[in-house]
């Protein structure tokens, strides 16, 4: 093997290690064995190029383009033209499976499912970082820069990885990155071997040529090991910026701490825009109602005009046995205690854990803090939901409309941090909010016609399309546009909520999920969901559902005069009749009433067949057809070109003497570029009879085939020699006997390759070359030249 092909395959093998940082981040490992296919084919490409040789930037075209079809077949074959060819809708394709993996890796946590998106981010980084590995190492021989892809591609992966396990992929990624060093480092020490020394290589090893290779290898393995053992014995850099554990919880390890001001609703769109609705828990439930069953996972009561988010609170450690009675509650008010256990998804990485509020216990194994003024569990040093099984006791609160109507005003240190609002809030907010709830005498009345402006009466439409919207006027378009979903409807009405001296957060988390038929309930992604709660004293921090079609309207809501336009409580799980209905929709639109109801169609756009029509056009088939055609025949074309070579070489019988001297030549060609096909590599420097005794020592022929080579060999020595050479009869089968006796010593990898991609239809290449430049030199030669001022004046 030439140092250049090794150097090739260490540099895609380098690759390949420093891609296996990548495995952790999805759940599959499929997308490796494809990467690694793809790459040795573009990898192969660029050692074709080599080999012919072509200029270093074409090499670099001919890998760019192979790497640019093997991915369109492998994503966008149905917006290629013949599914091979990347045209306008291919490249659309590429950006939007881009777009689309992007969102998915702010979505979901690792490991991420294998989308195509995130498929095509995998494949397509590890093809695009192996093409600058072998374009740097390989085609323009200087390895120590290829390191630098190959750490941005390992970079990537450990900056993203939590996984304990980073410095094995460390070792894997370094130990590639070494091998391809010293691949070069021995290339080039042979080189001067041969300069030098002139010795066969077994010579060079024994007389210690190589030793410099060992020697490398020596130093590379200690450096590994320094690499991997010295950051164990340097003390840890907790803390501050380099924190990794800044999921904001501090404290260490002791009871108190702060959590810090997270924001949780980054990726809430995108879960309930997720085209797979991947289960995040499973729970078991003692309670008979699930509609009231929200799981919540944080409150965000920290407004700035411009989005809402956790305050920084302190942390103690999780309170053994009871949780204290949660704030405001009082002891007339009517409750039951339910027990509730819960598996997140291995996935599912969460740094606050999901419970059904208020929580009165929790059973959970790990670091958990607990923040008292929320009533929430947080994650202390790196410690989520994944995988995490727990069990949690929860109250389920009943209050009555009449309790919540009476309820005295809360005390004034909670009423001026829970009714806190910015300058910057449009002052469209509190208007609207007084026209809504004009002539309503308590907070709880006002609540409940926010609550109904929203969901049924206001004329809103849920749709998960809007931005969230990150200025002080996104609530004041929400409110003019009346489009939006959990986040927009939740957001509106705390603020509003505020704006009437009712206290307000905003809760986060999961809507009561599905049952199941084995008694548990599923709970999905896109059952993520956001709702506001509002503060009366005697109950509590009490949920309000302005949301149309998602959740369910609290019971506590329905006030007990008549009148009210809210629809009854609905479980989650119910949805629309499926029996058709007799008479056409009335309206295209669908009304915030039937919203609230779920009586309307899905708004996800539905996929169908098209039918009829006869069957695909004949020319699609045709085109098809002559895709499939192409297809074959590309890697068949170098087979196909040199049999059609061979018979017109073997099949020209000449009649005059200057016919058969070119026959005699093109015969004795086609003989040097068989043997060329096995191996044996034609010198021009040679004559005719010493070029047929080394093919037949290194092609190692028999007797026979040894004869026909000498006789075609005599026979082109008479057409070069003789005064007046001879034609000599049977030259053809003399070819096709020495052909016999290269096949029969020779493996099936050297005949199936002598087959399939024989070395000698480089000459195809040569000879465009050579028609290139001639068609250059004529059309130079034929454009008219200037003739200086002077020579016109003579």
């Amino acid at each position: 093997m030439s140092g250049r092909a090794r150097m090739a395959l260490c540099a895609a093998a380098a690759t390949l290690m420093a891609a296996g940082a990548l495995l952790p981040l999805v759940d599959r490992a499929t997308w490796f064995l494809q990467a690694a296919f793809l790459l040795a084919v573009q990898t192969g490409v660029g050692m074709a190029a080599r080999r012919v040789p072509l200029a270093r930037p074409l090499t670099v075209a001919a890998q760019t383009l192979v790497a640019l079809i093997l991915l369109t077949l492998t994503f966008a074959r149905e917006h290629a033209f013949v599914g091979l060819i990347p045209g306008p809708d291919a490249f659309v394709r590429f950006a939007d499976l881009l777009q689309a993996g992007a969102d998915d890796v702010g979505r979901y946590s690792i490991p991420a499912p294998l989308s195509a998106g995130i498929r095509l981010m995998l494949v397509g980084g590890v093809l695009i970082i192996g093409l600058a590995v072998d374009t740097l190492a390989v085609t323009f021989r200087s390895a120590a820069p290829a390191g630098l892809p190959l750490l941005a591609l390992y970079s990537v992966a450990a900056g993203l990885s939590d996984g304990g396990a980073d410095w094995l992929w460390f070792l894997i990624a370094a130990a590639g990155y070494l091998f391809l060093l010293l691949a070069e480092g021995r290339d080039r020490l042979s080189q001067w071997g041969r300069v030098f020394a002139g010795a066969s290589r077994a010579g060079a090893e024994s007389s210690g040529a190589f030793a410099p290779v060992r020697t490398g290898r020596r130093i590379g393995v200690v450096a590994l090991g320094i690499a991997l053992a010295v950051p164990l014995a340097l003390p840890a850099m907790n803390g501050g910026l380099l924190d990794p554990a800044g999921t904001g919880v501090g404290g260490g390890g002791g009871s108190g701490g702060t959590i810090s001001a997270v924001n949780p609703l980054v990726s809430l769109r995108d879960n309930l825009n997720t085209d797979e609705d991947r289960e995040v828990m499973s729970l078991r439930t003692t309670t008979d109602d699930i509609s009231n069953l929200y799981l919540r996972i944080v409150s965000l009561d920290d407004f700035d005009g411009t989005t809402w988010k956790p305050s920084r609170r302190n942390i103690v450690a999780v309170p053994e046995g009871e949780f204290p009675t949660p704030i405001g509650l009082g002891a007339d008010v009517r409750r039951t205690e339910f027990d509730t256990r819960i598996s997140a998804a291995d996935w599912y990485a969460q740094d606050w854990l999901p419970m059904p509020y208020p929580p009165s216990g929790v059973n959970i194994e790990g670091n958990w803090r607990y923040e008292p003024l929320g009533m929430t569990l947080v994650g202390d040093h790196d410690q989520n939901t994944r995988g995490a099984t727990y069990t949690v006791r929860s109250l389920d609160v009943r209050p009555t409309a009449e309790q919540l109507s009476s309820a005295p005003e809360p005390p004034a240190a909670l009423k001026r941090e829970y009714t806190d609002l910015p300058d910057s809030l449009p002052a469209v907010v509190a208007s609207t909010a007084r026209e809504i709830t004009d002539g309503a005498t308590t907070h709880y009345e006002q609540a409940v016609k926010l609550q109904e402006y929203f969901a049924v009466t206001g004329g809103f439409q849920y749709d998960t399309d809007v931005q969230v919207g990150r200025d002080s006027q996104a609530v004041a378009r929400f409110l003019r546009d009346k489009q939006g979903f959990c986040v927009h409807f939740s957001f509106a009405m705390a603020a509003m909520a505020r704006s009437l001296d009712i206290p307000a957060r905003v809760a986060v988390g999961f809507a009561p999920g599905t049952p199941q038929g084995d008694q548990t309930v599923s709970v999905g992604l896109r059952d993520a969901h956001a709702w506001p709660e509002l503060y009366f004293e005697g109950v509590g921090w009490t949920r309000f559902e302005p949301t149309p079609t998602r959740g369910s309207v609290p019971s506590y809501t329905l006030p007990d005069t008549p009148g009210s336009a809210l629809p009854s409580p609905v479980q989650p799980s119910q949805s629309a009749s499926t029996a058709p209905s007799a008479a056409p929709s009335a309206s295209e639109s669908c009304t915030a009433q039937q919203r609230r109801l779920d009586g309307c169609a899905s708004e996800s756009p539905q996929a169908a067949l098209t039918t009829g029509g006869g069957g695909p056009k004949w020319y699609v088939v045709l085109a098809w057809v002559l895709g499939g055609l192409a297809a074959l025949a590309i890697p068949l074309a170098p087979m196909l070109l040199r049999l059609r070579t061979r018979a017109l070489r073997l099949g020209a019988h000449g009649r005059t003497e200057a016919d058969a001297a070119r026959h005699t030549l093109a015969v004795w060609q086609e003989l040097t570029d068989m043997a060329w096909d096995f191996g044996i590599a034609p010198d021009d420097s040679q004559t005719p009879r010493k070029a047929a005794a080394r093919i037949v020592r290194l092609g190692r022929l028999d007797p026979a085939a040894a004869a026909a080579v000498h006789r075609v060999a005599d026979a082109v020595e008479q057409v070069l020699y003789a005064p007046r050479p001879q034609p000599a009869a049977g030259l053809a089968e003399d070819v096709r006997r020495a052909l016999a006796g290269l096949q029969a010593p020779a493996d099936r990898i050297t005949n199936v390759r002598a087959l399939l991609a024989p070395r000698s239809t480089v000459r195809v290449v040569w000879a465009a070359s050579e028609w290139w430049t001639g068609l250059r030199a004529r059309v130079a030669a034929a454009r008219p030249t200037l003739r200086k001022p002077s020579d016109q004046r003579s």
